[in-house]
């Protein structure tokens, strides 16, 4: 015997489940009902009572109907949630930064708004990493759904590493020197349009000479170095190899930057012109200390990754 209570159970059960087997499992869910009811009242509960112990102790419907059609209730099942997480990882942690670096310089070298710039990169980072996450999750979803094969190897004992890695390099401690990369590489080009030295008069800082080689290449050598922090950090740990480039880049930028601060060609001469202070040897004493600055820091950093990977090889 079956109540509307029941009937109501079965309807809401049945609205989700393929057309094709709503028949036969109406039948198999009917019967279950009336059978775990009948087991009840043997043992003294009230029929009604009983009836609705018994739904209630079979869940929320449309849960039931999903095993019965054996869909899963969620975004990005276990099978192919490594994936996505991998791929998401490895999009997410470059294509962003890149595009937002990009964005703030193309802006910077356009616009008279340096703080603009630097807002445009951000939302162009903003706006690429949530394109990313939604079409990636979009595709892996649909790809669950439809059942559709990986291909991927099975796991086996063989895959694990030798030795578990312990990270020696802090999400932070990057976080900060792409930060600080970000913000010197924007400054090349801001310098350019943005420096003024009084009455509204803009002045290039640095020689604009400068932008037919040795500023494009040290542009180069700032994006490299980003690339260099994504690797270090994915790495785990500073290793000789990334030791050896790291010191390339420290050279790459310091030898080129010392050699034109030795030879008066870094700053523009109209803009040392405009001051007297400058004229008067001031623009020596910055490029003496400048060059004290570049090779402290340059030396610094070459021997800290180099007694970082000395530790962690051991």
């Amino acid at each position: 015997m079956t109540t509307s209570l029941t009937d109501r159970y079965l309807a809401a059960t049945l609205r989700s489940v393929p057309t094709a087997r709503r028949e036969e499992i109406a039948d198999e869910l009917r019967a279950s009902i009336a059978d775990m009811v009948d087991g009840r009242t043997a043992e003294g509960v009230d029929a009604a009572t009983a009836e609705r112990e018994v739904l209630t102790e079979l869940g929320n419907p449309a849960e039931l109907a999903a095993r019965y059609a054996d869909r899963r209730l969620q975004l990005i099942g276990p099978t192919y949630y490594l994936a996505w997480q991998r791929l998401m990882i490895g999009l997410l942690s470059t294509i962003p930064a890149i595009i937002g670096v990009l964005m703030g310089v193309l802006e910077a070298t356009v616009s008279d708004n340096a703080g603009g710039a630097i807002g445009k990169g951000i939302v162009a980072a903003f706006n690429v990493a949530v394109q990313i996450a939604f079409w990636v999750t979009l595709i892996f979803a649909i790809m669950e759904r439809v059942g559709t094969p990986l291909n991927r190897p099975e796991w086996s004992v063989d895959q694990l590493p030798d030795e578990p890695v312990e990270r020696d390099v802090s999400l932070t401690d990057v976080c900060a020197s792409i930060v600080f990369l970000v913000l010197l590489i924007a400054a090349l080009p801001w310098q350019h349009f943005q420096t003024v030295v009084g009455d509204g008069v803009r002045l290039p800082l640095l020689d604009p000479a400068l932008w037919s080689f040795w500023l494009p290449a040290l542009l180069v050598v700032l994006v490299a170095s980003i690339g260099l922090e994504v690797a270090k950090y994915r790495a785990r740990r500073w290793t000789w190899p990334l030791v050896a480039v790291n010191a390339a880049l420290n050279l790459a930028y310091a030898v080129p930057v010392i050699w034109l601060l030795t030879n008066d060609r870094l700053f523009n001469p109209d803009f040392v012109a405009r001051f007297a202070w400058l004229r008067d040897g001031g623009i020596d004493t910055v490029a003496r200390i400048s060059i004290v600055v570049i090779v402290a820091t340059t030396l610094w950093d070459v021997v800290d990754s180099a007694l970082k990977a000395r530790r962690a090889a051991r």
